[in-house]
């Protein structure tokens, strides 16, 4: 799923984002063409989220930018 600045930032409380992955799959969460964090969905009552399971340091980010 790709969304830009603008429709992030448009956001409210209740906004959905569909997303093509299910529950349990890993997601790379990328900004701006850069690896932010990875995670899995996971479903909290009822409802969809991510859980995070590694967050890139800003140092390993640059150095991946740099190549």
């Amino acid at each position: 799923c790709r969304i830009s600045i603008a429709e992030l930032l448009s956001f409210r409380r209740g906004s959905v984002v569909e997303l093509n992955v299910k529950a349990g799959d890993p997601l790379d969460l990328v900004v701006n063409g850069c690896l932010i964090a990875q995670g899995e969905v996971v479903i909290v009552n009822n409802q969809y989220g991510i859980r995070l399971t590694d967050i890139v340091s800003p140092s390993e980010r640059l150095r991946r930018t740099s190549r």
